[in-house]
């Protein structure tokens, strides 16, 4: 066995690997002296003296490589230059990986000297660019994403000059962006040893020309590395001739298609040749059932069929009619519609008639929603207006009945009626004011301290009569919670304040008020629960709208709950009520965390 051994081309070689880092060649044969220039005994002895025939940089990448295979577990291949006795070599090395009981690694392999190999491949290359520097054709080659050759017909496709304008440069730099992601993934696939089939590219020359190209790409070995060649044809002067036929084709497919109102497109004599989506959405027919056939006979109601002729006989004469008129949809209903007619001529010949329906429902529509809202304003005015002048009246009054001669009343009764109808008043306004900036603010992002916000709201309404009865008990739980810091409050202030004014007045009973918030990088969860006195079955569904009062125990303004819901909404949140009467009323909020917008907002200091 030692005898077959000796004669062999390779050094054969087991290497240990034990449990604490330690290695070492626990056996090479005899061949390693005329192959490595190293004895046998000596490489036992010293593993280093292995080492010492790489340079640094390739000794760095053969240890990387056993090292991955190590970890791995799996064989490991790798060859590159080593210097045995002054010349320089090419070595190929293989070894297994036996993992032993004891937790050592056995690794048995070869190595073998591939010069004559690697001098043949290179010889092999150097032919093969010199065939190919004459080929009418482009070829690159380019290894990790980095040109590293072009033949000449390639230098002059892409617009360089010399070949170190090419390269070592990026390949994806000569690549359209708009089939960068096609490259990368032919690539992938290259490197996995496929031949991807001839496509159809965009190429960016030098000075940043576009060209278009047929490519196919092959895996090749280029200087003892993998590689990629790629070949490629310019067909620019071709492709640009079928791009433009193409492009106005798109451009008046797409502007027929997507135009936002009915089109439809006749012959001469009145004969429908297309209709896009949004006519057959208006009116029901599609192209199947109306092409070649007269369009009248469909849209156009009977009583109207002489317009129709009429507008088909003008704009054949070459004249643009704009009309606002009546058609009609497959079901028989009539829609108002304004209708333009524009002659398409060639050569001062009428060739066919575009008809543009533009429907009119939506306008009507509108002008029905201003009326609405200007009805709901003047509501809004008169209610206001009433709930402004009642307190005022109540002032004026007071004051009347004090000047009263021979009135002996205390004065300072007086003064307090009148200072509570001022408060109602102020409350009233600022209502009335947070509502319209409600409206018209957006939204501002910023961190909301809850707690604070909800210890802030109670010490501000203090001054409500029952406020000291109230028993708080508040629970936030989760992440910082992101969102509009004056709309959370205002959505608080209302919830805090009705649950003050519509407390359980029957003293046996502790009026309280809890709030439970869970936060997480979605959403706030508040939960607001009050044992006060309830809500009527009848009455739960109004309560979010203006000016509802659900209950004579309080005075406001009947406009708070209003007011939450227009701020939950403006917020993007949702918001539900339950109510028992005599038990109380849950309210169930969910806003929006806008944590990750804030945090993108935030400039780089703030956030570290």
């Amino acid at each position: 066995m030692q005898e077959l051994i000796r004669f062999l081309p390779v050094v054969i070689y087991e290497y240990v690997i034990e449990t604490d880092g330690n290695r070492f060649f626990k056996y090479v044969s005899e061949n390693a002296k005329q192959i490595l220039g190293l004895d046998a005994h000596q490489l036992i002895s010293d593993v280093t003296a292995f080492d010492k025939l790489f340079s640094k940089e390739d000794l760095i990448k053969l240890r990387e490589s056993a090292q991955e295979s190590h970890q791995k577990g799996e064989d490991w291949f790798w060859y590159g230059k080593a210097t045995v006795k002054g010349e320089e070599k090419w070595l190929e090395i293989r070894s297994n990986h036996q993992l032993m009981p004891n937790g050592s690694i056995i690794r048995t392999g070869i190595m073998e000297d591939i010069t004559s190999k690697i001098q043949n491949r290179q010889e092999n290359e150097s032919k093969y660019q010199s065939l190919i520097e004459k080929l009418p054709i482009g070829i690159v080659i380019h290894q990790e994403g980095k040109l590293a050759f072009a033949n000449a017909q390639a230098y002059e496709w892409l617009g360089a000059t010399h070949p170190k304008q090419l390269i070592g440069s990026d390949v994806l730099r000569f690549v359209h962006p708009d089939y960068q992601l096609s490259v990368i993934e032919r690539m992938k696939q290259v490197s996995e040893g496929e031949t991807v089939p001839m496509a159809e590219q965009k190429f960016l020359r030098m000075n940043g020309t576009e060209i278009f190209v047929e490519t196919i790409a092959t895996p090749v070995t280029f200087k003892n590395k993998p590689a990629t060649q790629v070949i490629f044809r310019d067909v620019t002067d071709k492709k640009q001739a079928e791009l433009q036929m193409r492009k106005n084709e798109m451009l008046f497919t797409q502007l027929f298609e997507s135009a936002p109102m009915a089109v439809v497109m006749l012959d001469e004599r009145g004969r429908v040749q297309l209709v896009n989506n949004g006519f057959t959405e208006m009116f029901g027919f599609d192209k199947e059932t109306l092409q070649g056939r007269n369009l009248n006979d469909f849209i156009v109601p009977e009583d109207l069929k002489n317009e129709g002729i009429d507008l088909n006989n003008l704009i054949t004469s070459h004249r643009v009619v704009s009309i606002e008129t009546i058609r009609k949809h497959k079901t028989g209903r009539l829609i108002n519609v304004i209708l333009y007619g524009v002659p398409v001529t060639l050569e001062n010949q009428t060739i066919g008639i575009y008809g543009v329906y533009v429907d009119i429902t939506d306008r009507k529509s509108v002008e029905e929603e201003l009326k609405t809202r200007n009805t709901e304003l003047d509501n809004f005015v008169y209610k206001v207006s009433h709930d402004l002048r009642a307190p005022l009246s109540s002032i004026l009054g007071l004051v009347n009945l004090a000047r009263l001669p021979g009135n002996t009343d205390n004065p300072m009764d007086y003064i307090n009626l009148i200072g509570e109808k001022v408060d109602r008043l102020d409350h009233f306004i600022s209502d009335v004011l947070s509502h319209s900036k409600n409206l018209k603010l957006d939204v501002a992002v910023a961190k909301v301290d809850l707690r604070e916000v909800i210890a802030h709201t109670f010490s501000d309404l203090s001054y409500l009569h029952g406020a000291s009865e109230i028993k708080q008990n508040v629970s936030i739980e989760g992440i910082d919670f992101y969102n509009d810091p004056w709309r959370v409050a205002e959505i608080l202030r209302n919830l805090i304040s009705n649950s003050i004014k519509y407390r359980n007045l029957d003293h046996r009973t502790q009026s309280e008020v809890n709030i439970k918030i869970r936060i997480d990088h979605l959403r706030a969860d508040i939960s607001f629960t009050d044992n006060g006195i309830g809500i009527d079955p009848e009455s739960l569904d109004r309560v979010f709208e203006m000016f509802f009062r659900a209950s004579e125990q309080s005075d406001g303004s009947g406009i708070g709950l209003y007011i939450v819901k227009n701020a939950v909404d403006k917020l993007g949140g949702q918001i539900s009520v339950q109510s028992k009467v005599g038990i109380g009323t849950r309210f169930h909020i969910i806003l929006p965390n806008r944590i990750n917008s804030a945090m993108i907002k935030m400039p780089h200091y703030q956030r570290n």
